[in-house]
């Protein structure tokens, strides 16, 4: 199938299906379980992430049926991975909600609004980088050699809390509108004495998109490396960022057990950089990365929590 001049799996229908699906999903959960902000209990992020799996696992078995069991796994591989990196992306919403003080009660509505952003820059950051693979065979080469380099740069620096204000957007959007000094309910502007403000909020979901941007730029390639198809990298990242919300009520309170999780995801980034330079003389096959990539997972993850069990 030609999409955009871009080969894909995916036809027409299952790409609108799968962009309804999205629809839906995201309507049910603003328009009626979250009708009025409240704060995320555990078992409702709990609930919430197995339903999030629950239906990516579903998926990946829609994928088997229709194209077959390589592709399934490459849609496995891919969630897993972009699965991975947005732990890390935990640490960052952590920071930025402590910065602006931004109450339990309306951290889920900046997230979803937050993710609901990252899914547009997905659609545009996924195509374009199909379209360049497409048109440039060596930019497989540029993309392996960001992740390389990223893999590196992860393990090296040093672990330090990063101020969300300094952000250059953050600065751009309060240079442009007045800040209020509180919270406006679960607004993130509001018209007051005939001028326009921004609340905490909307500092806070800026900051986020902002942190999304840096963090496609890792992820995605990271995906490009274990299959060029638009469709499945596409599906396999949604599935993953849909699922982080809940992920990040679930986890917030003890993401700070995860010691060796950065040393865990600059392997895999390293690992698969390294793949998608090499893949024209040595092709990985991929149940071999699939394994890698749990494996390192599971190791840096069980190697955390003893090292922090007390």
């Amino acid at each position: 199938m030609n999409l955009f001049g871009i080969d894909t799996v995916g036809t027409p229908s299952m790409w609108l299906g799968f962009f309804a699906l999205i629809f839906v999903m995201l309507a049910l959960d603003l328009g009626v379980f979250r009708r009025k902000s409240k704060v995320t209990s555990l078992r409702s992020a709990l609930i919430w992430s197995i339903v999030w799996i629950a239906l990516s696992l579903g998926f990946a078995y829609l994928v088997k049926v229709w194209f077959g069991p390589e592709r399934a796994m490459e849609f496995v591989t891919g969630y897993l991975i972009e699965k991975a990196l947005s732990v890390d992306n935990i640490f960052v919403f952590v920071v930025i909600f402590s910065a602006f003080a931004i109450p339990p009660l309306y951290q889920h509505r900046v997230l979803f609004w937050g993710i609901f952003g990252a899914l547009i820059m997905r659609i545009i950051f996924i195509f374009a980088g199909s379209a360049l693979l497409e048109k440039f065979h060596w930019t497989i080469y540029l993309f392996g050699g960001i992740l390389i380099v990223t893999g590196i740069k992860l393990m090296i620096q040093k672990h330090g809390e990063s101020d969300p204000g300094k952000n250059p957007l953050v600065k751009l959007t309060r240079r442009f509108m007045p800040v209020t000094d509180g919270f406006r309910g679960e607004k993130f502007m509001v018209l007051e004495n005939g001028r326009r403000f921004a609340t905490p909020l909307l500092l806070a979901l800026v900051a986020i998109e902002a942190t999304d941007v840096i963090f496609a730029v890792d992820s995605i390639p990271a995906i490009f490396a274990v299959t060029r198809d638009p469709f499945i990298v596409f599906t396999s990242n949604i599935f993953a960022i849909l699922g982080l919300r809940s992920l990040y009520f679930l986890l917030a309170d003890i993401v700070d057990r995860f010691v060796y999780l950065k040393l865990g995801l600059s392997v895999i980034l390293i690992f698969v950089g390294i793949k998608m330079t090499i893949v024209e003389f040595v092709k990985i096959p991929i149940p071999f990365s699939l394994g890698v990539i749990l494996g390192i997972l599971t190791i840096s993850i069980l190697a955390s929590l003893y090292k922090t069990k007390k």
